[in-house]
């Protein structure tokens, strides 16, 4: 393990019960030393003498005996129960410097023990990424100032991603943030600054990730031990430096995405959006943009998106990232498309005043597109098919020349479209949007996220996002990936010939929301969004899913951003782009 000259202030060590066993020693011999140093000043050489050494040894040994006795399956401290992770935190004395005069402060180590692998059930990520964030929630402040380092002793290689995503979810970047008063400092801001990839305060923040070295700056640091971390390496052929890029821009795009889903619409609005989304992939290698805004919108026939959108005083965005290496750029591609509804009022049919608070976050759904899309790209990832990320940007306002109900609107598809609800407005933008992907991205795979639906609280609750596809072996792959990222979802049922009666209208192609709102209102929801593409799903072209996020992308408890979606659409994108 590499000096840190920066004092870490909190070590966190989390795993079961048999993972604290088989990495004990690791963690007394390797990280512990490291661990309870005190800082030297630049001008000092620390140079232990032999008395020094005999401490530092007794030290470790009873900082490890003090260990295996509270991680002892007879001790009654650390017993996790079925579905809770059990915790204790303690204070041991740091080594001290022959140069130093002053007493030495202490460490404070948090212990972690999730309950055993057996106990997970089958519909969980098996890296128990909830229960970790959980646990991890009432000891680290992300805003606190001080500086942690995170041991994740995952039981298996293939679970170090969703425990990644588990603490990106919680802490080690800056939140968002407008209050007057802060604990970050003023000199730890200007850092955050400078390691920032925009002069923009959303992009502000980053997590570093190390195979097993504590780095040299002030920031949260993850640390995974080698028997997993070289198992993984080996296992994916990949080498340490890129296998830490990859996880590090994994976990700032979750970091960056709870920024933007907390950001308000005064300052994220459609156009700032656009301007934060081509911040992110600015400089990277083989990426291109292009927007269609405003009146352009009308006059290229994207009725669903210009509708939408016309009411605000900033306008309607289109946006269009693609990440397409020279080599691929004639094959089939994997498109995203987001829905990115900045603020809706619900129009003319406007949402009571509960339900207005919160409706910043309508945009959920892109922010984790952008985020994603910015990790692949920023990583230089080897694809076989051209990456797109489409972000469907408007801001649904009220305003004398808003959409109304009984307009007509003619989508992207050529598709004519009754409004009954001005608060169904995310389908309107999304249909768009995947219309776009389908007529001039030559796709193989679409995929679309939206906080789409109350409905699908109901359906799947807080914890798993609901996926409507039209190909099986997709669902089972996004399925597959939530649960190793971390981001959980779950099959609706797939039965266009049920849910498109739904929509019927007497003077339309369809109407935009539901005449039962007791059928399947998530898979009608996201059928609406499919029949803008009826003609390339029908003609065999081509997979598509749909995501409904809408409660996984927030914790109502905290009032704050999950960064839900980017682990799971980089693990899409990871496994989709070697096909």
């Amino acid at each position: 393990i590499d000096p840190c000259t920066k004092v870490v202030d909190t070590l966190c060590l989390v795993g079961t019960a048999k993972s604290f066993q088989r990495d004990l020693h690791w963690i007394v011999t390797e990280v512990m030393p490291v661990a309870t140093k005190v800082a030297v000043d630049d001008n000092q050489e620390e140079k232990p003498s032999k008395k020094q050494k005999v401490s530092d040894s007794s030290s470790t040994e009873t900082t490890g005996a003090l260990l295996q006795s509270l991680l002892s399956p007879s001790s009654s401290t650390l017993q996790p129960s079925l579905d809770n992770p059990a915790s204790t935190e303690l204070w041991v004395p740091r080594r001290q410097h022959q140069q130093q005069q002053q007493p030495h402060n202490l460490l404070r180590i948090v212990l972690i023990v999730l309950p055993e692998l057996v106990n997970v059930s089958r519909h969980n990520a098996p890296g128990q990424p909830y229960a970790i964030s959980s646990a991890l929630k009432k000891y680290i402040r992300p805003t606190s100032g001080s500086s942690t380092a995170i041991v994740l002793l995952c039981e298996e290689a293939g679970h170090i991603p969703s425990t990644l995503c588990a603490v990106a979810r919680i802490g080690g970047g800056l939140l968002y943030n407008r209050k007057t008063t802060s604990s970050v400092s003023s000199s730890e801001h200007t850092q955050q600054h400078q390691h920032s990839h925009s002069k923009s305060p959303l992009l502000l923040g980053r997590i570093i990730v190390s195979e097993t070295a504590l780095p040299d700056l002030n920031h949260l640091r993850i640390l995974f031990p080698p028997s997993v971390s070289s198992t993984m390496m080996s296992t994916m052929s990949i080498d340490p430096h890129q296998w830490q890029t990859e996880l590090g821009n994994l976990a700032l795009g979750i970091q960056l995405t709870r920024r933007l889903v907390d950001a308000p619409c005064n300052e994220l609005h459609s156009t700032a959006f656009k301007e934060q989304a081509f911040a992110v992939v600015e400089g990277l290698k083989h990426v291109s943009t292009y927007s269609i805004e405003g009146e352009e919108l009308k006059v290229q026939g994207y009725g669903g998106m210009y509708n939408v959108g016309k009411a605000a005083v900033q306008p309607p965005a289109l946006v269009v990232l693609s990440y397409v290496p020279p080599s691929v750029k004639d094959e089939k591609s994997v498109v995203l498309v987001g829905k990115g509804i900045v603020f809706d009022t619900g129009g003319l049919q406007i949402k009571p005043k509960p339900a207005q608070p919160g409706m910043k976050r309508d945009m959920g759904g892109a922010a984790a597109v952008l985020s994603a899309f910015g990790a692949f790209a920023r990583s230089h990832k080897t694809t076989k098919r051209p990456v797109h990320a489409i972000l469907c940007l408007a801001e649904n306002a009220v305003a004398n020349h808003a959409l109304r109900a009984d307009d007509i609107v003619t989508m992207y598809s050529g598709k004519t479209v009754e409004i009954n609800n001005t608060d169904a407005e995310g389908r309107l933008v999304l249909g768009d949007g995947v219309a776009h992907a389908a007529k001039h991205l030559n796709p193989q795979v679409i995929i679309d996220m939206a906080t789409l639906t109350g409905a699908q609280g109901v359906a799947t609750g807080k914890f798993f996002g609901a996926l409507y596809a039209n190909d099986e072996q997709l669902e089972q792959l996004v399925v597959k990936a939530g649960q190793e990222s971390g981001d959980l979802c779950h099959p609706m049922p797939y039965a266009p010939e049920f849910f498109k009666q739904e929509f019927q209208s007497a003077v339309a192609d369809m109407k935009n929301s539901v005449a039962d709102r007791s059928n399947a209102q998530v898979s009608c929801a996201g059928q609406f969004i499919g029949n803008q593409i009826s003609d390339w799903i029908r003609d065999g072209k081509g997979q598509w899913c749909h995501i409904d996020m809408a409660y996984p992308v927030y914790d109502k408890k905290d009032e704050r951003a999950t960064g839900y979606g980017v682990g799971l659409l980089y693990t899409v994108l990871e496994k989709l782009s070697q096909e």
